[in-house]
């Protein structure tokens, strides 16, 4: 840590004759905070965008079809990640971050696939209007739900970083 620069007038509750004992907080663990404080909302939208593919999983199938399994069980395991990264987040823990970052990554790219898959199939399965728009309404967020997960890895490897002791040249 740094020492304080000596400023002019007297600190509160001293003398002033313990100004150059003061330190100061290291730049990053500042950057700790600001990169958390830009996690947190990355992290709910995310949660947001998988509430919104899970009702559009659940609200496209219809009687004759199978339930799309795979949408959902994305849509729970990406609540589960951002469950995770808030946890992470919140207790200034590496590893559940560092996992937070490697399975949303997956569960995204499965939600992608998902929706993709869904709007490629959509003309076979002669899907009617409301159907067609939650489909449509489901592939624009999973297309959102990528461009988050890409600003959600670069804030989190950026707080990993400053998260973790700095290594000691040998």
């Amino acid at each position: 840590m740094q020492q304080r620069k000596p400023t002019a007038g007297r600190p509160s509750g001293t003398d002033g004759s313990d100004f150059s004992y003061r330190m100061v907080v290291d730049s990053r663990y500042t950057k700790v905070t600001k990169e958390k404080a830009r996690l947190r909302p990355l992290i709910f939208v995310q949660a947001a965008i998988y509430v919104i593919g899970l009702s559009c999983a659940f609200l496209t199938t219809t009687k004759k079809d199978e339930k799309n399994t795979l949408a959902i069980a994305a849509a729970v395991a990406g609540l589960v990640c951002s469950l995770i990264g808030e946890l992470g987040c919140r207790r200034s823990r590496v590893n559940l971050l560092r996992l937070y970052t490697a399975a949303s990554t997956i569960v995204m790219v499965l939600s992608v696939f998902c929706a993709v898959r869904s709007r490629l199939t959509m003309e076979e399965r002669n899907s009617s209007g409301t159907t067609a728009k939650l489909e449509l309404a489901g592939f624009i967020c999973a297309q959102l739900g990528a461009v988050v997960q890409i600003l959600a890895i670069i804030v989190t490897g950026s707080l990993v970083n400053n998260m973790s002791p700095p290594t000691k040249a040998a």
